[in-house]
């Protein structure tokens, strides 16, 4: 129990004083643009040019609010006697932001880098139909993304890279070698 009664009082009172005695901080937002932190989530932009329509976004997305049409469209061949390939155009990309819950998700399996988190925020609407924003709407938020952060120097190096590099200098090895026994030839 407390040592006298109404301490609690007090306590409360004394906290109230405290907060009523600070400045308060107001943020003027329409005038003052808040600083926002680096790889803001707000919306979701389109690079359309990687986009191959392969609808994992779509198929992925937990509360189904990205709408994909497109057709197939028959490519000629790469080289004189190859076959006709068939390739599909995109038609309709949309995101319905009334729906999305910010998850990610399609961000993250898109294979082809075709989606990005761009920090824009202010796409409020008047009306709630207004906020299925079209491929024209989202390319022009993909603009807007910034560039993702420096590798950290001190970092590994990737398992895939140092593969890489191993086999570029056992080549460069094997072609010196090759070299040195043609001038030893010659």
């Amino acid at each position: 129990m407390s040592p006298f009664p109404g301490s609690g009082l007090a306590k409360g009172l004394a906290v109230t004083l405290r907060t009523m005695t600070r400045r308060t901080v107001t943020a003027q937002y329409p005038d003052v643009q808040p600083e926002l932190p680096p790889r803001t989530r707000g919306v979701i932009g389109l690079f359309e040019e990687n986009c191959t329509v392969c609808m994992l976004c779509a198929r992925e997305c937990p509360d189904w609010c990205i709408y994909i049409d497109s057709h197939k469209e028959t490519v000629p061949p790469a080289a004189p006697g190859g076959r006709e390939r068939s390739r599909n155009v995109l038609d309709r990309f949309a995101i319905d932001f009334s729906l999305c819950m910010y998850c990610g998700i399609c961000i993250e399996v898109c294979p082809f880098d075709a989606l990005f988190w761009s920090p824009e925020f202010e796409y409020a609407e008047t009306d709630i139909h207004d906020l299925t924003h079209e491929r024209d709407k989202l390319r022009e938020w993909m603009w807007t993304v910034p560039e993702p952060p420096a590798l950290d120097p001190a970092a590994e190096e990737p398992k895939e890279i140092a593969a890489a590099r191993k086999t570029a200098e056992k080549l460069a090895a094997q072609e010196a070698a090759a070299a040195q026994e043609k001038e030893g030839e010659a």
